[in-house]
């Protein structure tokens, strides 16, 4: 029996030792997408940033809906106080994040659709910048997100190969979360002329 058990332990030694332990790379890995969640943050806070100027360029019209610009300020607050620790980016984290600033999305595109009925508004120079950088910033956090999901992907592949989730589970590395569709995207919207 002992010599069974050395045997066992000898190839455990051998393939951690020529397959590597994977520990170094699953450090490098965690620390990038820990990077890429910063970039993420930051893309989102720039979009956070733009909000107030918009909200009081909007302001400047008397006539305008005042119950739209308060649900943009409420949904902004709420989507910059959802804070995430890079090093528990569980889906369930993710989630929470993306819903909040899911909120603020669907707050500021209600708040462009109200702008249509002011033409006024809509060719105030200060508000054309404004929605210029507002429309470049979302196109930022798509490619962000996207790019945290990529490297996400190659940190949860890494951990969860062997030999590497042997090496993973005896130093506490766990699967990250992705950034996810939200509901009911798979369907196109239906279009009516």
């Amino acid at each position: 029996m002992n010599r069974n058990l050395l045997i066992v332990v000898g190839i455990l030694v051998v393939v951690f030792l020529f397959g590597g332990c994977g520990y170094n790379s699953m450090v490098k890995l965690d620390e990038k997408v820990s990077g890429q969640w910063a970039q993420v943050e930051n893309v989102y806070q720039r979009r956070a940033d733009l909000i107030p100027n918009l909200v009081n360029t909007v302001k400047g019209y008397a006539n305008f809906e005042k119950d739209v610009l308060t649900s943009v300020t409420e949904a902004r607050a709420k989507a910059t106080s959802v804070n995430v620790d890079p090093s528990k980016l569980t889906p369930e984290s993710i989630k929470q994040f993306q819903a909040a600033q899911g909120q603020l999305s669907s707050a500021l595109s209600k708040l462009l659709v109200v702008v249509e009925k002011y033409p006024d508004l809509k060719a105030n120079q200060n508000f054309l910048e404004l929605q210029a950088q507002l429309e470049g910033t979302e196109n930022r956090i798509t490619v962000e997100r996207n790019k945290f999901n990529t490297v996400t992907q190659e940190y949860n592949t890494k951990i969860r190969s062997f030999p590497n989730n042997i090496t993973a589970g005896l130093f506490g590395f766990s699967k990250k979360g992705y950034f996810e569709a939200e509901k009911g995207s798979e369907k196109a919207p239906e279009v009516q002329f």
